[in-house]
C-alpha cells in the first residue's frame, strides 16, 4: 500500500479467492466487494489537507448472503487493511495517531490487536481492544524520517490469528526545522590578477538538514553580503566569479568576500548562515623595472682591492617573485666597461658594483658608464616587450690616497763568483713613489736576515755590494728582503725578494773518499785488484767532477803495486809481484795522487799503508778484513753496527754468566751427604797419596766436617746426561789452551771459589776444570772419570764449574751410579 499526497491513491488488496478493491478520491472511498463483505478502517494523513490526528473512524459494513450452488458451502477467509500514516515532526501533542481494525472484529473484545516493529513500545503503542495507535513522544524526521510496523490480530479465546501479520510504515513529516551549514566555515582561493571579468574564483557549498523532497524546506539561494562589486555568485551553485575587470595585485591584493546561503527559496521565514572567502591576487608580470634615479655616483680609493663592491643600484618592479628577477649589465662599448663588472644580488636584485682591475689616481680619476636592468621572464599579454627594461647613468670618482712606493722588479735574482773581492757591487734594485709629490725614497736590507755580514746597500741609490769574501761551499745562495720607505710623515714602504747565487770556482782541492785500509794476501798473485779507489771534492763545477789518479813521480817505478785509473772517477791499486810474506815486510806505504779537471787544476796526496796478512781460505783477512769493513761504511753506520755488536757481547756475557750460576745451583743442590760419605778404604786411597819409595804425602786432610747445604735435595743424574756434559765440555774447551790468559784467571777463580764456599764437603778438595792441558809437569787427573778401569787421556773439559765425582769404581759401583 502506498500513499502519495494530492495525488490519487489506488489501493489493491488481494486475498484469494476475496478480491477488494478501494479507490480513495480526496477522501472518498469506492469499494467493489464480490463473494466478502470486507469491512476496513482507514486512517490516514494526506498532506496538504488532512489534519494529522484523527480523532474518528469510518467504518464501512458490507454484507454479502452466499448465493444458492451446487458446490458446498465453506468459510471465506476475512481480511484487513489500512494505508500508511503521515505524523508530522516536532509536533508536541500526544495521543492517537491512526487506527487498525480486523474486519472479523465484531466489537465483542474478541479481537486482541498487537504492534511490533520500529518504536514499538517506546515511540508508539496500540490499545489492544480498540486497535489504536498512540504516538508516545515528539519525533525528528532528521534523527529517523519513517517506521517500519507489524500488525497483528489475535483471536482471544482461541489465541489463533484472525488475519495474517501485516506491515506498514509510519512516515514523519518535515518541517523547516534546520539551518543551513557551508562544509568550510571560511574559503581561502587565489586567481591570478588581470583576470577577466567571469573568472571562476571558488565554489560554496551549503547542506540544510531538511527533506529536500518535501516543500521548500532545503531548497537553498546563495547571495554575497560583501565583495560587491569585484565578485558575485551563482544563486543556484554557490559559484563565486569576478565581475570587475583588470584587478591590480600591486594596487591590492587580497580580498574578503562575504556569502549568505538561505533555504526556503529566500523567502520570509527560511533560516540562512553565512561564510567568507579571502581570495588573493597572485602575481603577473606586467610592471618593467624602473630605475628612480637618472644618475648614480659612486666614490672609491685608488688602492681599492681588486674585487671590492663599489656601489649598488636599484630598479623598482612592482612584481614579486619569478616576476621580479632582473639582470644588470654595463654597456660594452664604453671603455670603461672593463675595470668595473656589475653583479645581480639575488636576494635584494640590486645591482652591485665591483672592481675588476687595480686603480691609479694619477692615471685616471673618472669613470662614467651606462648600466641597464632587464627583466629575466617577460610577458607580453600584459606590456610590449621594450617595457621589461630600463638604463641609468653611474659615475665613479677615484680618490687619490698616499701609496707606498714600486719597485720596478717584483724580483731582483743576481750571480757573483764566489772569489769576488770585497767591495764588488753585485746590482742595484730601484723604487719609485706613485704619487704626484714623488718623494725621495731610502733603501735597506732587512736586519732580520744575516745577509747584511756579505753584502751592504747604499740607501740613496739601491746599490748592493760585497763587504765579506763569499764561500760557496758554505752559503751558495743568499737570500734577503730589500725595503724601500718614503722620507714623509707617513714612512710608507715596500719590499722586494733578493736572490743572490754564488758561482762555484776551482778552490778546494780533491781528496781519497775515505780512510782507505788495504790489504794484501800472502798468496796473492800479481796482476790482481787490492783496493777500489774513490775520490771526493767539496766544489761543484757546472760539467761535473773529473779526477785523475796516479803515483807520485819517482826514478825507478814501485815494484810493489801500481795504480791503474779506471776514468771513471775511480781507480785500482794493483800487485805487480806475487812474493808477499809477513816474513819478510808487515807493511807497505803507497803515495796516491788525486787532481781534479778544474781550473786552475788542484791536487792532493795520500799515503796509503798496505798491510800483509795471513788470509783465510776464502781471501779474508781476520784483522785488516774487520777492520776494513766498517770503514768502508758510513760514519753512521759504523756507529750504528759498533753499538749492535757491544749489545749482543753484552747480552751474550749476561747470559752466559746466569746460565753459570743456576748451574752451580743446581748440582749444590743436587749434591747428597750421604752418597758423599766414602768408606775410609776409599778414603784412604783419596786422601793419601804414597809416592814411590814409600812416602805417604797427606794430599788433602779435611779438618772441619762439611756443613749441610740449606736447599740441598736428592737428585741423580742420568748416565746419558754426564756423557752430553763431557762433550760440551770438550768442544768448549778445545779453542782455548793453558797458556791463555782467561784460562789462567778462570783457574784463579775458580780455586777461590772452592776456598770460599762453606757448604763443600771436607773430601772435595780434590777439583776438576774443563781448562787442564796436556802440559802440565804433574800429568792428568783426569782418569779418576773413566767409567772403566783401563788408564784414559782425558780430554779438556770446558765447564767452568768444579764436580764432585763418586768413585763407584773404587767400591764396587757400576757405570751407571757415576754422577758429576
Amino acid at each position: 500500500m502506498k500513499n502519495q499526497p494530492n495525488r490519487r491513491r489506488d489501493t489493491r488488496i488481494s486475498f484469494p479467492p476475496t478480491v477488494i478493491h478501494i479507490k480513495i478520491h480526496s477522501g472518498t472511498i469506492e469499494m467493489a466487494t464480490s463473494r466478502v463483505l470486507a469491512i476496513v478502517t482507514i486512517f490516514s494523513m494526506i498532506p496538504g489537507g488532512i489534519p494529522s490526528d484523527v480523532k474518528g473512524s469510518r467504518g464501512l459494513e458490507t454484507q454479502h448472503l452466499a448465493q444458492k450452488s451446487s458446490y458446498p458451502q465453506r468459510r471465506l477467509k476475512r481480511s484487513w487493511i489500512w494505508t500508511q500514516l503521515f505524523v508530522p515532526e516536532e509536533d508536541p501533542s500526544l495521543g492517537v495517531i491512526g487506527q487498525i481494525k480486523s474486519d472479523s472484529d465484531r466489537g465483542d473484545l474478541s479481537i486482541k490487536y498487537i504492534l511490533t516493529g520500529e518504536g514499538a513500545g517506546d515511540v508508539f503503542e496500540i490499545d489492544e481492544f480498540s486497535g489504536e495507535i498512540r504516538k508516545l513522544k515528539k519525533l525528528d524526521r532528521e534523527e529517523k524520517a519513517f517506521y517500519v510496523l507489524q500488525a497483528q490480530a489475535i483471536n482471544r479465546k482461541t489465541n489463533e490469528p484472525e488475519e495474517p501479520q501485516s506491515e506498514f510504515i509510519i512516515k514523519v513529516q518535515d518541517i523547516n526545522d534546520n539551518v543551513p551549514q557551508f562544509q568550510n566555515e571560511t574559503y581561502v582561493s587565489s586567481i591570478p590578477e588581470m583576470s577577466p571579468p567571469g573568472t571562476t574564483v571558488a565554489q560554496v557549498t551549503a547542506t540544510d538538514a531538511d527533506d529536500p523532497m518535501f516543500g521548500n524546506n532545503a531548497k537553498l539561494i546563495y547571495s554575497i553580503l560583501q565583495g560587491e562589486p569585484y565578485f558575485s555568485v551563482e544563486p543556484k551553485t554557490g559559484i563565486v566569479v569576478t565581475s570587475w575587470p583588470d584587478l591590480d595585485r600591486e594596487t591590492r591584493d587580497e580580498y574578503l568576500v562575504v556569502i549568505q546561503v538561505k533555504d526556503m527559496l529566500g523567502l520570509s521565514g527560511g533560516y540562512s548562515s553565512s561564510t567568507t572567502l579571502t581570495v588573493i591576487l597572485t602575481d603577473v608580470n606586467d610592471n618593467g623595472p624602473t630605475f628612480q634615479r637618472h644618475l648614480y655616483t659612486f666614490t672609491v680609493s685608488e688602492n681599492a682591492a681588486v674585487g671590492s663592491t663599489v656601489g649598488r643600484i636599484m630598479a623598482d618592479d612592482g612584481d614579486i617573485g619569478i616576476n621580479a628577477r632582473m639582470t644588470y649589465t654595463l654597456e660594452d662599448d664604453l671603455e670603461e666597461s672593463a675595470t668595473f663588472i656589475i653583479q645581480t644580488d639575488p636576494v635584494t636584485q640590486e645591482g652591485q658594483l665591483l672592481l675588476a682591475k687595480p686603480l691609479d689616481y694619477e692615471s685616471k680619476r673618472r669613470y662614467i658608464m651606462a648600466a641597464e636592468a632587464v627583466n629575466d621572464h617577460v610577458d607580453t599579454r600584459f606590456l610590449p616587450l621594450e617595457e621589461f627594461r630600463d638604463k641609468t647613468t653611474i659615475k665613479i670618482v677615484v680618490r687619490d690616497v698616499d701609496e707606498p712606493p714600486a719597485f720596478v722588479s717584483p724580483v731582483y735574482e743576481w750571480k757573483v763568483p764566489e772569489n769576488a773581492a770585497v767591495g764588488t757591487v753585485v746590482g742595484s734594485v730601484g723604487a719609485a713613489d706613485t704619487d704626484t709629490h714623488n718623494s725621495p725614497i731610502r733603501y735597506s736590507i732587512d736586519k732580520r736576515s744575516d745577509a747584511t755580514k756579505w753584502f751592504r746597500i747604499d740607501p740613496n741609490n739601491g746599490t748592493i755590494a760585497i763587504v765579506k769574501a763569499l764561500d760557496r761551499e758554505a752559503a751558495s745562495w743568499h737570500n734577503f728582503t730589500v725595503e724601500a720607505k718614503e722620507e714623509t710623515p707617513n714612512h710608507l714602504s715596500s719590499a722586494v725578494a733578493v736572490f743572490i747565487k754564488v758561482l762555484d770556482i776551482n778552490d778546494n782541492v780533491p781528496r781519497l773518499a775515505r780512510d782507505y785500509q788495504p790489504y794484501i794476501c800472502e798468496g796473492t798473485q800479481a796482476g790482481e785488484l787490492i783496493q777500489l779507489l774513490s775520490a771526493v771534492d767539496l766544489d761543484n763545477p757546472e760539467e761535473g767532477h773529473h779526477f785523475y789518479f796516479s803515483m807520485v813521480p819517482e826514478k825507478h817505478i814501485n815494484p810493489n803495486f801500481t795504480i791503474r785509473d779506471n776514468q771513471d772517477n775511480t781507480a785500482s791499486i794493483v800487485a805487480r809481484r806475487s812474493t808477499f810474506t809477513l816474513k819478510d815486510r808487515a807493511h807497505y806505504f803507497l803515495p796516491v795522487v788525486v787532481a781534479d779537471s778544474g781550473t786552475p787544476t788542484l791536487s792532493s796526496t795520500s799515503t796509503l799503508t798496505i798491510s800483509v796478512c795471513r788470509c783465510q781460505p776464502a781471501g779474508h783477512c781476520p784483522t785488516a778484513g774487520v777492520e776494513s769493513l766498517p770503514l768502508s761504511l758510513d760514519p753512521s753506520m759504523q756507529t750504528v753496527l759498533g753499538i749492535l755488536v757491544c749489545l749482543v757481547t753484552i747480552t751474550v756475557l749476561s747470559v752466559l754468566m746466569l746460565l753459570l750460576r743456576r748451574h752451580k745451583r743446581k748440582q749444590q743442590e743436587g749434591l747428597d751427604v750421604k752418597e758423599l760419605e766414602l768408606p775410609d778404604t776409599v778414603s784412604q786411597k783419596v786422601l793419601h797419596y804414597e809416592e814411590a819409595g814409600g812416602r805417604r804425602v797427606n794430599f788433602c786432610q779435611p779438618v772441619v766436617p762439611p756443613q749441610p747445604h740449606p736447599r740441598r735435595r736428592d737428585r741423580r743424574l742420568r748416565r746419558e746426561e754426564v756423557r752430553a756434559s763431557i762433550r760440551m765440555s770438550l768442544g768448549e774447551s778445545h779453542f782455548i789452551g793453558p797458556d791463555d790468559e782467561v784460562f789462567r784467571q778462570f783457574i784463579l777463580d775458580r780455586l777461590a771459589e772452592a776456598d770460599q764456599d762453606p757448604y763443600v764437603p771436607p773430601f772435595d778438595c780434590l777439583q776438576r776444570f774443563a781448562y787442564e792441558g796436556s802440559g802440565s809437569p804433574a800429568g792428568s787427573l783426569s782418569s779418576l772419570d773413566s767409567l772403566t778401569g783401563e788408564t784414559e787421556v782425558v780430554q779438556p773439559f770446558s765447564n767452568p764449574r768444579a764436580h764432585v765425582v763418586k768413585l763407584s769404581p773404587w767400591y764396587g759401583g757400576g757405570e751407571e751410579d757415576t754422577t758429576f
